[in-house]
């Protein structure tokens, strides 16, 4: 089915189908739910959230700027601390929900799967899907030259980075497109870093669509999209948000001000002009509207931006950055780290998705 939808219209700066719905629906009258799109939260497994999100109707895509389809988002918020402990759990989830994601889109076992790392390998951030594919447990040249040697329980698997256009010359796309044709995988999984316009969801965020995938969309840098359409197969789309505009953290370092104030005001009970630095309470991300003061208390305190509604003080800033070219594109000083770790997370859960043969038990000796 092709879905004719012009979003450019609906130009979101981020990448995750949950940051556009929660977008969306702040633009709804009481903030309330958007006619075609059915979403679930489980957060029955403590530490990690998961939202699932249904677009079911073209008319519901264009409110959210993304195209009809099914999106997973897992948040992990301690997933950037680098704990072992906290991304074997996290592996396992991703594991189970990749497996019943393939399973709802009607891929079986035998079908053949064809493993793209996009991005680039020469910058940390963006190096995420050349790293997955390092740790895959590809198969293909096993059932091709060798098959008596393959056991049950292994599916064909075949892997490529094909690098930017900076580095190739070609579009990505087309590498992609040249393989597909050669290679005849039955579907492809894509993955790649992505974008996100909030902090909180930096480096602590997994998302799976079934809608294929627009390379550089979320930093303004579209490249031809990779998806159905385009290759013939189902297009499956695995993203990490490393990076964040420089607007959003200004905005969210407003918000987070305004929120410590606001907290600290309710739990001392004291007005705004006597607020003491020292009674600050321990900050809390992300802060929702009951945790920020009143509209006078936020006035006093940041005067006329400190009273304008979210989206037009991301936009008032990101208007005053932009023509400076100080609207930069920024990732954590820790981006090595995680991005080793969470690639390990990434390929530990498609090996044991892809796989039967591979579980919780013996996937270690399939990474490094």
């Amino acid at each position: 089915m092709e879905h004719n939808i012009d979003l450019s219209g609906y130009a979101i700066r981020t990448d995750l189908a949950l940051e556009a719905h929660e977008l969306a629906q702040q633009r709804q009258p009481q903030g309330g739910p958007i006619p075609g799109v059915r979403i679930e939260t489980d957060d029955s497994e403590a530490g990690i959230k998961v939202t699932r999100l249904a677009v079911e109707s073209e008319e519901a895509g264009r409110q959210i700027g993304k195209l009809p389809g099914h999106y997973i988002t897992i948040e992990v918020p301690k997933l950037r601390d680098n704990d072992t402990a906290v991304e074997e759990r996290v592996a396992q989830r991703f594991a189970r929900e990749f497996a019943r994601f393939l399973r709802e889109l009607g891929i079986t076992e035998e079908k053949k799967a064809l493993v793209v790392g996009l991005g680039n390998w020469n910058v940390t951030p963006d190096a995420l899907g050349p790293m997955v594919v390092e740790n895959l447990l590809v198969t293909r040249h096993l059932f091709t030259l060798a098959p008596e040697s393959v056991e049950d329980g292994y599916r064909e698997v075949s892997a490529l980075s094909p690098g930017v256009l900076g580095i190739t010359g070609i579009e990505t796309s087309e590498i992609i497109y040249g393989v597909v044709e050669k290679s005849r995988p039955d579907f492809v999984i894509c993955i790649d870093a992505l974008a996100s316009r909030a902090l909180h969801r930096v480096n602590t965020t997994i998302q799976i669509s079934d809608t294929g995938i627009h390379p550089g969309s979320g930093v303004g840098n579209k490249r031809k999209a990779i998806d159905e359409k385009t290759l013939g197969i189902p297009v499956i789309a695995i993203g990490v948000p490393t990076v964040v505009f420089a607007s959003t953290i200004v905005n969210d370092a407003i918000t987070y001000l305004l929120g410590h104030f606001g907290q600290s005001m309710q739990e001392s009970n004291r007005p705004a002009s006597k607020l003491a630095m020292s009674s600050l309470p321990e900050r809390k991300e992300p802060y929702t509207e009951e945790d920020l003061p009143d509209m006078e208390a936020r006035k006093t305190f940041l005067g006329l931006v400190g009273s304008l509604p979210e989206e037009e003080k991301r936009q008032l800033i990101h208007e005053v950055l932009r023509p400076l070219g100080q609207d930069l594109v920024v990732t954590p000083k820790e981006v090595d780290d995680f991005i080793e770790g969470v690639a390990n997370v990434l390929a530990t859960g498609l090996n044991q998705s892809l796989h039967r043969a591979v579980n919780g038990q013996n996937s270690a000796a399939y990474t490094h």
